[in-house]
């Protein structure tokens, strides 16, 4: 009997993503082995595969014959949960897998686990790859970008299967060698993290349009449909356009209208804003989002809310009405449509900023325009816009900001009037507008070359002797703020208000502390007294 000939890959972990990813990899000509503790996975997974063309895909049922089935050195990806499933799988693998052999874990997972993870199987002789893999099931199954980080040996090994996998746009596919150590799951979180500015901007675009302007989901889909065939054209914004069609097969109207208000999270989000804090990079958008994914899980305290301020005198209604009446829907259409890209620049502006301050601490040497690239194609995020941000790194890789690259300036003074109009007619209807306020306040704040900093640096320094540093000379100063404020208050003004205490005090009590008794009066006179001579010695006059 033949032995059965030897899979180029092995992928371990057939939920949906894992499903398709392998079903994805067989269908480029590559043949893969598969493997799942749950038994009907596989087989679902096999079936699937020779549905879906006959694909070169074998099932395995135990990880000594799944890894036994992969040519050496052996390269497997691992598709479950993070965290311990992680550990659990690479110890089940690891025992029957040979020094050179690698792991490439494709979940969402912590970049210090993957850290931790090369150090564990490096003194077995593996090889450890953590690669972020976006696009959902649909990007698994026809085309994905992927963030791969760790070792570059294990990267080339799979190097020619990956790039006939990813997603595949003008300039090539979308995968690229992000870098060493956990580089490749930091990338998928700030990627994930900016998707989260862009959901929530986009959330924000669409209840302005809706109640301030009053257009219908028809009305709604159709203006988002227009958009993605310009500037803002991105996966997110053509299944926004999508979405507003889908009408309820158990009612009336369309489907949105059903959906509970409480939108859900993973971690990624609120990782990317740990790091962004740990980091003092300013990310202001992204965390403005997370703000609102917490704001929108308290339903039933939100709606206890708006019944309480009502019965306190709220009037949403005559707010929003009175914003409504006389609208030029046109103009705020447009108007937002500006907004909502200016704002969009800013979230990928603080995402990027993070990335590099990420890499300069690591000495992972990230090439932020290569990310860009790879982000055009596949992943959650893509968008034509990112191919200019590509070409912002690529004339400047040393560059500060995207608001700053001449390009985006340019675009963000030309719209910043409309981008105002839209947030003040949000604020005044009452309609909250976390990201794109974060998003104008961040360009706000970065644009003044002076700020009320001078004041909370002088606070610090008053109350906890923080020191400051001079606009007009270098090295760090520290003032006795108090005791100079005391000193520079006019003698007339300090005796007018101790005077003042003075006749406050009732003439007929008196205090009565331990060492005798004071008359209150006589207290605020020795201290005017006192005052007078603290003047009179320094050449002031009464």
């Amino acid at each position: 009997m033949a032995t059965p000939a030897l899979s180029h890959i092995g992928l371990a972990g057939l939920a949906v993503m894992g499903q398709n990813l392998a079903l994805n990899i067989a269908e480029k000509g590559f043949p893969i082995s598969v493997y799942n503790r749950t038994a009907s996975k596989v087989d679902e997974t096999h079936h699937r595969a020779q549905a879906e063309g006959d694909l070169p895909l074998t099932p395995h049922y135990t990880p000594r014959d799944f890894v036994l089935s992969i040519q050496r050195p052996r390269s497997i990806i691992i598709l479950v949960k993070a965290g311990s499933p992680v550990d659990q799988t690479i110890a089940a693998l690891s025992s029957f897998m040979d020094p050179g052999d690698s792991i490439i874990d494709g979940g969402n997972e912590w970049y210090l686990n993957t850290e931790r993870r090369i150090q564990q199987v490096s003194s077995q002789g593996l090889l450890y790859l953590g690669m972020g893999v976006s696009g959902g099931e649909e990007g698994a199954r026809y085309g994905p970008s992927l963030m791969p980080g760790g070792s570059f040996q294990a990267y080339s090994n799979v190097q020619n299967i990956l790039q006939r996998v990813a997603a595949q746009v003008d300039d090539g596919p979308c995968v690229t060698y992000i870098g060493e150590g956990g580089s490749g799951n930091f990338v998928k979180m700030v990627h994930n993290g900016i998707e989260y500015g862009d959901m929530q901007l986009i959330s924000e675009a669409y209840d302005v349009l809706k109640n301030i302007g009053g257009l219908s989901n028809s009305e709604l889909a159709d203006i988002f449909a227009e958009w993605n065939r310009g500037e803002l054209e991105s996966f997110l914004v053509e299944i926004t356009a999508d979405i507003f069609r889908v009408r309820d097969e158990f009612g009336e109207g369309e489907l949105v209208d059903k959906v509970l208000d409480k939108t859900g999270m993973k971690g990624t989000g609120k990782w990317t804003v740990q790091q962004a804090a740990e980091l003092s990079i300013a990310a202001p958008t992204i965390a403005a989002s997370l703000d609102g994914r917490y704001m929108s899980g308290l339903k039933e305290e939100r709606e206890s809310a708006a019944a309480a301020l009502r019965e306190a005198g709220l009037k949403e209604e005559e707010q929003l009405g009175g914003v409504k009446k006389g609208i030029d829907k046109k103009r705020l259409i447009d108007d937002v449509r500006q907004a909502l890209y200016a704002s969009k620049i800013c979230s990928y502006a603080q995402g990027m900023n993070l990335l590099r301050a990420k890499s300069v601490e690591k000495g992972w040497d990230l090439n932020l325009g290569e990310l860009a690239r790879i982000w055009k194609g596949g992943c959650i995020i893509r968008a034509v816009f990112l191919d200019r941000i590509k070409k912002a790194y690529q004339r400047n890789p040393n560059l500060a900001s995207l608001v700053v690259d001449p390009e985006f300036a340019r675009e963000m003074v030309q719209r910043q009037a409309a981008w105002r109009r839209v947030v003040g007619l949000a604020v005044s209807a009452g309609i909250s507008t976390p990201g794109m306020c974060a998003s104008l306040s961040y360009f706000d704040t970065y644009r003044r070359a002076r700020l009320p900093a001078n004041l909370v640096q002088a606070q610090r320094d008053l109350f906890g002797a923080h020191t400051y540093e001079r606009i007009d000379r270098p090295g760090s100063f520290h003032t006795e703020w108090t005791k100079l404020a005391h000193k520079s208050l006019p003698i007339k003004l300090r005796l007018s208000f101790l005077k003042l205490l003075a006749l406050t005090f009732d003439a007929s009590n008196t205090m009565k502390p331990t060492t005798g008794v004071i008359s209150r009066r006589s207290v605020a006179q020795v201290l005017i007294d006192h005052i007078k001579s603290l003047y009179t010695g320094h050449g002031h006059s009464s």
